[in-house]
């Protein structure tokens, strides 16, 4: 494929900022990233995936790990899109909504992903200061839609937070569980038994 970021194309300046571009190249890499996995993809595959050059990327990006960081702000903000949109679903409960979004998470395709995932974080809690920005908004942008959902439940919101807070840390400890264990079964009767004490017989 013909490259021509480097030249600046007149597409780019067509629509819009840099910060556009930015945008558009993020998310192109979330979906080849979702799609293929990372395994051992360098700036340099990802842009010819992507139809860039890997100064493009390095341009928006800064480095790597940088790009990575945004990959999962960015996978965990369609996350929680779709819980928004499972919520609205006619006829689903909240233990349904749980389930379907737990599918989707553990959806073998995603497992690169999830890798990912604790692999950056890792990396942020060590103090890389390139992996930084993962930990913005890792738990605090969960706890908002969560928490929603359980004042609309009817809890009070101190009981709202500390439910959204132990529900989204049981998720992220059970995947981390299949990553390490494979024991797909396992983890799926772990978040059952989860549902039932957490919302009751549903």
């Amino acid at each position: 494929m013909a490259n021509t970021d480097d030249a600046r194309p007149a597409s780019e300046a067509a629509d819009g900022t840099d910060g556009n571009r930015r945008a558009r190249l993020l998310e192109a890499a979330v979906d080849h990233v979702a799609a293929h996995g990372i395994g051992d993809l360098s700036l340099r595959r990802l842009g010819a995936a992507i139809g860039v050059s890997h100064r493009m990327l390095i341009h928006h990006f800064g480095s790597k790990e940088q790009l990575l960081a945004e990959i999962i702000r960015t996978s965990e903000r369609r996350q929680r899109d779709l819980l928004a949109q499972l919520r609205l679903e006619p006829g689903l409960s909240p233990a349904d909504v749980a389930r379907r979004l737990w599918r989707r998470l553990t959806d073998p395709g995603l497992a690169g992903q999830e890798r990912l995932f604790f692999e950056i974080c890792g990396h942020a809690l060590r103090g890389r200061l390139e992996a930084a920005p993962v930990l913005e908004g890792l738990v605090t942008d969960w706890l908002e839609p969560l928490v929603a959902a359980e004042t609309a439940a009817g809890a009070d919101p101190v009981t709202a937070g500390n439910r959204a807070r132990l529900g989204l840390a049981t998720v992220r400890g059970l995947l981390l569980d299949l990553l390490a264990t494979g024991d797909r079964a396992g983890v799926d009767a772990a978040m059952e038994e989860f549902l039932r004490l957490y919302y009751g017989s549903e």
